[in-house]
């Protein structure tokens, strides 16, 4: 399957290759015929990236250590020097091979060399296929405050291979759905019923169904002026609570905690019955004051107001854009 993200506003055009065994062929997708920088981590299978790398004549790659913490000025500056001593140009490329802190990673870094080369991202983790590698959102953490400094960078292409979650353990595969139930909730009342009802999930079903979502909303509003940031469901608090745990919570299980406080009384249960079924956290201590100052720094504030994304019914949704102040109010 090909789902082609395509602004009607902006000249933003690229495909979402879905397809087993679609890294053994990447001549097929991307332009892999010059220099190509893959960037990884070492959680990710040496064979997975020897099978990407020996397909491509002239290859580089570059490891960064698995987690969050790597999304910083020093890994940025050390493959921007990395880069440079190995000469190379703007008609070279990089291919982004790892989950969400990867990709981040290399789009950030590809936007800024030489003011931009072409991107590739091959996503390895459900959260990164399902959600963090199209849209073109790029950043590091700088402060301990997440994704603050960052850019948009489209790829050339997104390829997804769910064969390479294979090796995912349930905790990492159970943070991804978080993003999937995050999208269901606001957007497909019949996605959520297939989460909620489902004994086993069909992961490419699932992975096609989210991206399909995803990508509607990243067309109609790409560089989150409007609509898309209805993609914040959960974050606005999440992304608080995971800043405040120094990585001690994935990313998906943050977002799984900060939807719990964004949803009215009638649907939590139904909410909270979806997430414990995917062994997602519902809850975890916080302090008020300093979610309320995370916030306060986070790039979805203005002045002393944020807006929040609020479900009141699953498969729809309402921007609230309230004081940051009150965040206290949905905390309780």
């Amino acid at each position: 399957m090909v789902i082609d993200v395509k602004s009607k506003t902006n000249d933003i055009e690229y495909p979402i290759i879905i397809e087993r065994d679609s890294i053994k062929k990447l001549n097929n997708y991307f332009n892999i015929d010059r220099k190509v920088l893959i960037i990884t981590d070492d959680g990710i299978p040496r064979n997975l990236v020897h099978t990407i790398s020996k397909q491509i004549s002239d290859v580089y790659i570059f490891t960064i250590e698995q987690g969050e913490a790597s999304k910083n000025f020093t890994n940025y500056e050390n493959i921007l020097e990395f880069m440079v001593e190995k000469k190379f140009t703007r008609t070279d490329c990089i291919i982004a091979v790892g989950g969400g802190v990867v990709g981040d990673l290399s789009g950030f870094i590809a936007n800024s060399y030489m003011r931009g080369i072409d991107f590739y991202n091959i996503p390895t983790t459900l959260l990164s296929e399902v959600d963090s590698s199209i849209g073109g959102k790029c950043a590091i953490d700088f402060l301990n405050i997440k994704n603050n400094i960052g850019c948009f960078k489209f790829p050339k292409a997104v390829l997804i291979d769910s064969n390479t979650l294979e090796t995912l353990d349930a905790r990492q595969f159970n943070a991804g759905l978080a993003e999937v139930i995050k999208m269901a909730a606001t957007f497909s009342k019949d996605l959520f019923n297939y989460l909620k009802s489902t004994k086993k999930v069909d992961i490419d079903y699932v992975i096609s169904e989210a991206l399909k979502l995803k990508a509607d909303v990243v067309e109609k509003d790409p560089f989150e002026k409007d609509l898309r940031k209805v993609l914040n469901f959960g974050h606005t608090i999440g992304h608080a609570i995971e800043s405040l745990n120094e990585g001690a919570l994935l990313h998906g299980e943050c977002v799984a905690i900060g939807m719990t406080y964004m949803v009215d009384s009638s649907i939590k249960d139904e909410l909270l019955q979806v997430l414990e079924k995917y062994n997602l956290p519902t809850s975890c201590e916080v302090d008020t004051q300093k979610v309320i100052d995370l916030i306060k720094v986070d790039k979805k504030a203005s002045s002393d107001n944020v807006t929040i994304v609020y479900v009141s019914k699953i498969g729809s949704f309402e921007f609230r854009k309230i004081k940051i102040d009150s965040i206290k109010d949905y905390l309780k």
